[in-house]
């Protein structure tokens, strides 16, 4: 069994990927940490979990000690030591937050702050949105697992992009996610009076998923992309719908952009290519590791719309990261992934 721990076991990622390791069937729980509750049991926190995870969250360093994978479920900006101490440790890595993502570190400056501590180690890390950059992940030890966003809309447009099917200027990706995207700790906007009944952009042509974004959509194209991207934060607790608009080449027709898109995806666990006519729905992904995708053109227009549905705290975050965990280990991609979504 993989001995698995996770850092930051209370926030509602670290939560998740405790639910989603508890039921693996090649991995076992062995420590969890916490900074807020050290000393308490996970059931404490998540009532939930009573009888299933009565774990105590313990410190940081016993949980690098225990394990053979540590999942650090953390704010961006406090992985990179941690990272530095399971590499010397030869423990494999996986960071949910920002702190590997970027690869220029001007550009992780202008958007996080700080810069590279260790650039070797930097050079290292694997970006693991297994279905574009699969080989790149299988046998690394340093994860930098990508967010919600950055999942939903390269998954939505990948295929229309490496295929030359549209142009790679005026692409637009409107988001909605729910609001366990904002973390676990309360702010003005996610106060309940404040987000019910509610719906708003937030951080408008200025958020931090934008060059990740566009850095994975530049790999994918072989040339530069740059993306108009606006989140919205919607009154609900899971979820992400990804609506992207692309411009289509001359001549590109809806047939031709399915067939790349069933080619691309054909052998894809997670990712559903819905029927014809079908849009993506994040209800028919709850607690999933699956992506739904929708695609439509319009031909007045010349735009192609793809549409994503991911829920953000499984495959937008813990269930990829455990998917990732299963390339390290070389074991079945999908063990302990293959949850069905609940029907209503």
């Amino acid at each position: 069994m993989i001995k698995a721990g996770v850092i930051g076991a209370t926030g509602y990622a670290g939560a998740e990927l405790v639910r989603l390791l508890l039921a693996h069937p090649e991995a076992e729980l062995t420590a969890i940490s916490s900074v807020s509750f050290t000393g308490q049991a996970l059931s404490e926190v998540y009532p939930a979990y009573f009888g299933q995870c009565d774990m105590t969250c313990t410190n940081q360093e016993e949980v690098i000690e225990k394990c053979d994978v540590i999942f650090a479920a953390l704010p961006h900006g406090l992985s990179q030591e941690l990272a530095q101490q399971c590499h010397e440790k030869g423990r494999a890595f996986i960071d949910l937050g920002a702190d590997f993502r970027l690869e220029d570190e001007a550009e992780y400056t202008e958007w996080y702050g700080g810069g590279f501590q260790n650039k070797e180690l930097h050079e290292q890390a694997a970006y693991g949105l297994p279905e574009l950059f699969r080989k790149n992940i299988v046998g690394k030890k340093l994860i930098a697992n990508p967010g919600c966003y950055t999942t939903a809309v390269p998954l939505a447009l990948a295929p229309a992009i490496q295929n030359g099917l549209v142009e790679l200027t005026g692409i637009i990706a409107d988001c909605k996610s729910g609001v366990t995207g904002s973390g676990r700790k309360p702010s003005q906007t996610t106060h309940y009076p404040e987000l019910n009944e509610s719906f708003s952009a937030y951080k408008v042509a200025n958020h931090r998923h934008t060059p990740e974004i566009e850095q994975t959509l530049t790999h994918v194209a072989g040339d530069k992309v740059h993306v108009t991207f606006v989140p919205h934060l919607l009154p609900i607790n899971r979820g992400i719908l990804a609506t992207c608009y692309a411009t289509l080449k001359p001549g590109v027709t809806e047939e031709q952009l399915r067939e790349v898109y069933e080619k691309a995806y054909a052998n894809e666990p997670f990712v559903r290519l819905l029927p014809k006519g079908m849009c993506a729905d994040i209800k028919n992904v709850h607690y999933s590791n699956f992506c739904d995708v929708s695609l439509f053109t319009d031909p007045r227009c010349g735009q192609l719309i793809a549409i994503s549905a991911i829920d953000n705290m499984v495959k937008g975050a813990a269930g990829q990261a455990v998917q990732n965990m299963n390339l390290i280990f070389g074991i079945q991609e999908t063990a302990g992934l293959m949850m069905m979504p609940p029907a209503f």
